[in-house]
């Protein structure tokens, strides 16, 4: 028995060390890569905090860009696509806290907070509505709450793969799984994992070297942040909070995907959005043969039928 003590402890010790030795090396690497982490964008205070806000073009047309849950860093992400709109609309993307340059910060997440802070942010860099807004994946929500709640600000919805309430009416938080992803983050041990900060939007956009290398800066210091886990963590509460208050009907063009990357089949995903844009008076479907993040593998094809949207809006 005292053998097998012996032997616990000896093992126990080596993984502490482990560990210990993959945290310096993170820390270390979190240093060198500081200098990368130059906002993109202007930083606006909120609630006390740092949000930050990227504006590009100079159209009559606001675009804001609304990113999905997880997506470290929304400025790089999106870029393909909005930098086919620059020419002709003003193209904003938010950055809510705990993604990108924003600050993480520990605070209540559900779509109220979450609209409240986007709105203010968009007040404090001088941004005006109405707004047509441009939600990836789980900022579905908020889109539609805001649509609801302040329909004057928004003149239409483009859907990039957008949730929709449905989605998550049967939804299962594997909150566990989470908590380990948020541990593996904070340690470093997602750095041992090939290819893990390599996005699509790195994979497949347009972005340059410099550019994909600031993104997997970003992604080492804002993935699974404690604002992040607050935000799924609300966001079952938050889509039936949209749901019970009906469909807003403004214009709405959505984009969809095949489901790879949703977690869902891609019948039962797209099904979804077929059901809750039939209650929209003035709304589209397009079915796409892409994965989730659809403004980084058919930018081009979105560009365009945007632009035809918003024109006949």
């Amino acid at each position: 028995m005292k053998k097998g003590i012996k032997i616990t402890l000896i093992i126990l010790g080596v993984v502490i060390l482990l560990f210990l030795a993959i945290f310096i090396n993170h820390q270390t690497r979190l240093k060198k890569e500081a200098k990368l982490l130059t906002p993109i964008g202007q930083l606006v205070e909120v609630d006390g905090h740092k949000m930050n806000i990227y504006i590009e073009g100079e159209g009559e047309q606001t675009i804001v860009f609304l990113s999905g849950g997880g997506t470290c860093s929304p400025v790089l992400d999106f870029k393909s696509l909005y930098s086919l709109l620059n020419d002709d609309y003003k193209v904003v993307v938010v950055e809510k806290f705990g993604y990108g340059f924003s600050d993480v910060v520990d605070k209540e997440r559900d779509v109220a907070s979450v609209l409240a802070d986007t709105r203010a942010a968009l007040a404090a860099a001088g941004v005006e509505g109405p707004y047509i807004l441009c939600p990836h994946s789980m900022s579905g929500i908020e889109a539609l709450y805001w649509a609801q709640q302040y329909p004057e600000e928004v003149s239409a919805i483009v859907g990039l793969d957008m949730a929709v309430p449905g989605a998550y009416e049967d939804y299962k938080m594997n909150m566990p799984m989470l908590k380990l992803s948020q541990f593996a983050a904070r340690v470093g041990i997602i750095r041992l994992l090939p290819g893990v900060a390599e996005s699509e939007a790195m994979k497949y956009g347009t972005l340059t070297e410099e550019e994909k290398e600031i993104y997997k800066a970003v992604f080492f210091s804002r993935t699974a942040t404690t604002t992040m886990m607050n935000e799924v963590g609300s966001i079952k509460e938050s889509a039936k909070v949209v749901d019970d208050a009906g469909v807003p009907q403004v214009p709405m063009l959505l984009f969809v995907s095949n489901g790879s990357g949703t977690g869902w089949e891609e019948e039962s995903w797209r099904n979804y959005q077929k059901d809750y844009i039939q209650e929209v008076s003035n709304g589209r479907l397009v079915e796409l043969n892409c994965s989730h993040y659809v403004h980084d593998h058919e930018y081009e094809l979105i560009a365009e039928e945007m632009a035809k949207f918003i024109l006949s809006l």
